[in-house]
């Protein structure tokens, strides 16, 4: 949702093709991972996402379209201890209302998160453009780095009462961002809103959004970050880029809250946001499909694909382990060669340390009891000097 007009005197027109800018270059892994986004599942999601009717505070279709985005995320290998629904009211309104929030946590940065977000909610039709196109974009995100090991955590955010104030993001930052002790440690937003594109147009450019606003503290961070956004598009996407403010969206909770925000909008604006023909029919699809790359891409970057030890090399270079797997009432490390000096932490799968314990001088096997630890899936993380492992570790 944008209710301003661009002011040309903040703009910057930018359109990058070579493939090393401020320090980033073209990454072959990740472009093989960005090749593997499907412009057929963007289309079917924006005709599902439509065939759901108005999205409404306290309507059936907004209830239906969370649901909707639960089997996705579901539907892609996450799991419902991953799946968080944050409920809500606001002045004005005796509805609830929810945010979906999925966590996939990371194998170096557990507790710091990027969050990716778009809201689900539309006003006076079906918001296929307005923002059913943002929401194609972060499922294709979530669908292929679902299984890619990250060292920093996502958050995967689809906010509702944005189109009413904001009133989502609003809730999460004040009732989970800074509710958290210690308060949520966020790398940085990005934010996607309205990126499908004008059926008819030529719909080469995408705008990257940076924030300009008051409290100014994190506006330089911003400024450099959406500069690395500007470039992973270049590399990864054949689209150009035209640089803005960022306003009037989801992320400007979070600017609020001085955290570091960058995001996507589309450059040829739909004349059908907030009316009932903002319909597939106005869209340029395949626009959509071009913006979902560039965002994968940019998810990867930020994200920092994985480069701690394997099970399989920490094994063989320090004749390690951490066992048995699963585990029931006992976990045991043997540290092999490794530094007796280390940390151990437990994570859950929203990013929460269950467990931290620092050993000094310890022995060649160490225990930990898990005996109160709920059942599930954990990340286990070995901390020496500058040697990290990490192991997905199974507790029933």
């Amino acid at each position: 949702m944008k209710y301003l007009i661009y002011f040309l005197s903040f703009t910057t027109l930018v359109s990058f093709s070579t493939q090393e800018i401020y320090c980033q270059v073209y990454n072959a892994n990740y472009a093989a991972v960005v090749n593997q986004c499907s412009s057929s599942n963007i289309l079917n999601n924006l005709t599902e996402y439509e065939a759901l009717g108005v999205k409404r505070r306290g309507t059936v279709a907004l209830d239906n379209t969370l649901t909707w985005l639960k089997n996705k995320y579901l539907s892609y290998g996450y799991t419902a201890s991953q799946i968080t629904e944050y409920s809500y009211t606001y002045t004005g309104s005796t509805a609830v209302c929810k945010n979906l929030v999925v966590t996939k946590i990371g194998t170096v940065y557990p507790n710091k998160f990027i969050i990716i977000d778009g809201h689900y909610d539309s006003l006076n039709g079906t918001g296929t453009n307005d923002n059913g196109s943002g929401l194609a974009c972060i499922l294709e995100v979530a669908r292929l780095l679902q299984n890619i090991p990250t060292q920093y955590s996502i958050k995967f955010i689809n906010f509702s009462g944005e189109e009413d104030g904001l009133f989502g993001s609003q809730h999460f930052v004040s009732a989970v961002v800074n509710a958290t002790t210690p308060k949520m440690d966020i790398k940085l937003v990005f934010n996607i809103d309205e990126v499908g594109g004008v059926a008819g147009m030529v719909n080469n450019t995408i705008t990257c959004e940076r924030d300009q606003s008051s409290p100014t503290s994190n506006n330089a961070a911003s400024a450099a970050v959406t500069n690395e956004l500007i470039t992973c598009v270049g590399l990864y996407s054949p689209l150009s880029t035209f640089l803005d403010r960022a306003y009037a969206s989801d992320y400007m909770s979070f600017q609020s809250n001085n955290e570091v925000i960058t995001g996507f909008f589309e450059r040829n604006e739909t004349t059908h946001k907030h009316t009932p023909t903002d319909f597939l029919i106005n869209m340029d699809p395949t626009y959509n499909y071009n913006v979902a790359k560039a965002a994968i891409g940019a998810m990867l970057h930020f994200s920092v694909v994985d480069t701690s030890l394997t099970n399989e090399e920490f094994e063989s270079s320090f004749q390690g382990s951490i066992y048995p797997n699963p585990a029931t009432d006992l976990l045991y490390i043997n540290c092999g060669k490794l530094d007796r000096n280390y940390t151990f932490k437990l994570v859950d799968l929203l990013g929460k340390t269950i467990i931290t314990k620092s050993f000094e001088m310890a022995s060649q096997n160490e225990s930990i009891s898990i005996s109160a630890i709920p059942n599930g899936l954990y990340l286990a993380v070995i901390e020496s000097g500058e040697n990290k492992y990490t192991k997905k570790i199974i507790i029933n």
